[in-house]
């Protein structure tokens, strides 16, 4: 069952669902969904000379990518074809009976803005700011600023709370981040030497 504005409402109030700072109720909480703002930290890939990127090599990861600050008024400029993960300026948590799913708005669906590539599924027990995988799909640049609303989140009822939500006894590498994360893949069990 995917939770209507009364539910979300009801949840934040109780407190057992977190989306902080949620400045503007009225404009963010839809019909089905809250919406969440664009963050001011970007991470962008360089084009690099290495042949190709090794999953499991942090090394490799790590010099692939680079973080952009956007501060003030200032824009991030998202060219046709790129990549970069941002964050929302929101740091959300998800509890046991709920999971999340991320999904870009119409409007900048529009303009070929696109929010998620696959990670779009916000687990039950997740805390933390959304790393956003954004792409312009477009033709021409699109200009991106900080707190303007990016994506929403739809929440579903599970049929019962998880048994082992998100977080340390799983092991999950991205519980409670505080802006965009790269790739910690080569943390999986299946690249362990």
């Amino acid at each position: 069952m995917i939770l209507s504005d009364r539910d979300l409402l009801a949840r934040l109030e109780r407190g057992d669902l977190v989306v902080d700072p949620l400045d503007d109720p009225e404009t963010q909480i839809q019909p089905a969904s809250i919406d969440l703002r664009l963050g001011s930290r970007f991470l962008e890939f360089r084009r690099t000379n290495i042949p190709c990127i090794h999953p499991d090599s942090e090394r490799e990861v790590d010099e692939y990518v680079t973080e952009t600050v956007v501060d003030g008024d200032g824009e991030f400029i998202l060219h046709p074809g790129d990549f970069v993960l941002g964050t929302t300026k929101e740091r959300v948590e998800i509890p046991p009976d709920l999971v999340a799913n991320v999904e870009g708005r119409s409007s900048l669906g529009r303009l070929a803005v696109v929010v998620h590539a696959t990670a779009g599924f916000i687990d039950p027990g997740f805390r933390g700011k959304i790393t956003l995988e954004l792409s312009n799909l477009g033709t021409a640049p699109v200009s991106l600023k900080p707190d303007t609303r990016i994506s929403q989140l739809v929440f579903t009822e599970l049929s019962s709370p998880a048994e082992r939500p998100y977080g340390a006894e799983r092991g999950s590498k991205y519980q409670d981040q505080d802006g965009p994360q790269a790739s910690r893949i080569q943390d999986d069990p299946e690249f362990e030497r």
